[in-house]
């Protein structure tokens, strides 16, 4: 198991000495999965999306560009930049172990970034777009990783910031890229993804238990060091749940009653691991949580999603 975690990049992992294993655990595999499945239900979201091979292509480099490019950049340079707080957090981590050399890891960054918004363009070009709307979203979101994890700016010094823009980063860019790349990307959908992304702030406080202690030496203001852990855990379990039932509501509005019911069948179970797991001991039982509900709600994105896309809203505006 911890050779598996080591190559997910997750906690409690292996060390080795192999450097693509290095680089691979850098660039948190397990982090990929919420974009690619972003990507998926933008794609969903649009009404455009079929199953032919030009579209399955398009939407893999999509996911490509999203998750182990853009994601694998934005996990690396936040390790680049959170050296210190792993040393005493995270100390088997491939930096602070010292099994990385630091120029190594900025050639990793700038790889990574660079091929990240070349695919971008070309997906562009693929969708015959006039404005070059993935090369947008690929360097505004690179920008938000950049000011979320680098000084001065470092949003992540700051809980609600920091944990929103983590949010949008997950729910919302990657919802933008695979609506983007098959239709068309209105200002509903980008209000709507962004008050979705909130539910995402209340997923990213999970991450932030596991590193309460270097937190609060360094002086960053994670919702944990501000509000305690107890408070935090239901701060997140509340933004977690009012704002996936707030899409609830905005289905029942568009006439996507079926969608509404099914998205509220699968909150249910959220709130139950909430109790069994979050508020009990979110420090202890983390990673238990979130294995346990956020497939529940990942699936609430993807009804939710191609609800939109059959009501028509995802076009308007």
């Amino acid at each position: 198991m911890s050779d598996a975690r080591q190559l997910l990049g997750m906690k409690g992992a292996s060390g080795t000495s192999s450097i693509w294993k290095l680089r691979l655990q850098l660039m948190k595999p397990v982090t990929w999965i919420p974009l690619i499945w972003g990507v998926l239900c933008g794609a969903a979201a649009s009404g455009n999306f079929h199953w032919q091979t030009s579209d399955v292509l398009a939407s893999l480099a999509c996911m490509l560009m999203s998750g182990p490019l853009l994601a694998g950049f934005t996990q690396t340079i936040n390790d680049y930049y959170d050296r210190e707080i792993d040393a005493i957090n995270e100390p088997y981590r491939p930096i602070p172990s010292g099994a990385i050399p630091l120029w190594q890891v900025k050639v990793q960054i700038w790889v990574l970034l660079i091929a990240g918004i070349a695919v971008s363009y070309g997906l562009d070009v693929w969708a015959g777009h006039s404005t070059p709307v993935l090369l947008l979203l690929a360097l505004g979101g690179s920008f938000v990783s950049f000011i979320y994890s680098a000084p001065p700016l470092k949003l992540k010094q700051n809980g609600w910031l920091g944990n929103y823009a983590l949010g949008a980063s997950y729910i919302a860019l990657p919802w933008w890229a695979g609506q983007a790349l098959f239709g068309q990307l209105s200002w509903g959908i980008v209000a709507l993804t962004l008050a979705y992304s909130l539910a995402g702030l209340g997923i990213a406080v999970v991450n932030d238990f596991k590193s309460v202690e270097g937190d609060r030496k360094l002086g960053l203001q994670s919702l944990p060091v501000v509000f305690g852990i107890e408070r935090a855990s239901w701060i997140s379990a509340g933004m977690i749940d009012v704002f996936q039932i707030a899409m609830v509501v905005a289905l029942v509005l568009l006439g996507q009653h079926f969608a509404a019911v099914l998205l509220t069948l699968l909150i249910i179970p959220q709130i139950t691991f909430q109790d069994i797991w979050l508020l009990r001991d979110p420090v202890a039982f983390d990673v238990k949580y979130q294995a346990s509900a956020q497939p529940f709600l990942v699936i609430g994105m993807l009804v939710t999603a191609l609800a939109l896309g059959h009501s028509g809203f995802s076009s308007a505006g």
